[in-house]
C-alpha cells in the first residue's frame, strides 16, 4: 500500500481532522489523525494491518510470538496485526495510571513481542508499553504503528516501522502560535 493509498483511507473515513487539538502527549497541533475512525470499518482495518505487516522484514515477522498493544488506541490495530501475523493479540491497560496486563493476559518468560500502536508522537506511551512487556517477562522485538508523527530525535532501542510518516508540527503549551491559540482547543484522544 502506497503512502497516497494510506492517506486516501484516512480521508475517506474522515479521520484526518483540522482545528486545534491537544494531543495525549500534551502537545498542541492543528491536525489530528483519528485512527479510531479509520479503523472502524473492519475490512479497512484489516487492509491497513496487512500493509503494515508487509512493511516489516520477513525475519522480524517470523520472530514475533505475540502482539501487544496499549489501550485504548492500539487495541483494534493490534488485534488486526495479530490476524495479519497469525499470532495472539493482547493489550495493556492503565487502571491505576500505568500500563499493566489484566483480564488474565500474560506472556511466557522470554516470549518475543511486537508492540503495536496507532500513532507515535513523543514515544512516551510506546516506551511505557515496552517497559510493561519487559516487566511481565517479554522480549520486545519491534514496535510498529499506523502513523509515525515523531519529532526529530525521538528514537527507540528496537526496530520501528510505520505505515505512514507524517510530520505535522506540534507545539508545547507555551509555544502555541497565536493563530492556533485563537481556535478553541479539542482533546480528542483517549487520555484525559
Amino acid at each position: 500500500m502506497t503512502e497516497d493509498e494510506v492517506l486516501h483511507e484516512f480521508r475517506a473515513s474522515e479521520a484526518l481532522l483540522e482545528g486545534h487539538f491537544k494531543l495525549s502527549s500534551g502537545r498542541h497541533s492543528a491536525f489530528y489523525l483519528q485512527c479510531a475512525r479509520v479503523l472502524m470499518e473492519p475490512m479497512r482495518a484489516s487492509r491497513l494491518a496487512a500493509a503494515l505487516a508487509a512493511k516489516m522484514p520477513r525475519d522480524l515477522r517470523g520472530a514475533v510470538g505475540k502482539v501487544v498493544s496499549p489501550a485504548m488506541g492500539g487495541i483494534i490495530i493490534g488485534h488486526e496485526m495479530g490476524r495479519a501475523l497469525g499470532k495472539e493479540a493482547i493489550f495493556l491497560e492503565r487502571p491505576e495510571g500505568t500500563f499493566e496486563f489484566r483480564r488474565g493476559f500474560r506472556l511466557e518468560p522470554g516470549e518475543n513481542v511486537l508492540v503495536v500502536e496507532d500513532v507515535v508522537t513523543t514515544g512516551l506511551s510506546s516506551r511505557e508499553a515496552m517497559r510493561a512487556v519487559e516487566a511481565a517477562g517479554g522480549n520486545v522485538v519491534a514496535l510498529v504503528s499506523l502513523v509515525d508523527r515523531r519529532a526529530e530525535g525521538v528514537e527507540f532501542d528496537v526496530p520501528y516501522h510505520a505505515l505512514l510518516d507524517i510530520a505535522f508540527p506540534t507545539y508545547a503549551e507555551d509555544e502555541v502560535p497565536a493563530e492556533l491559540a485563537a481556535v478553541p482547543v479539542t482533546k480528542p484522544g483517549s487520555r484525559k
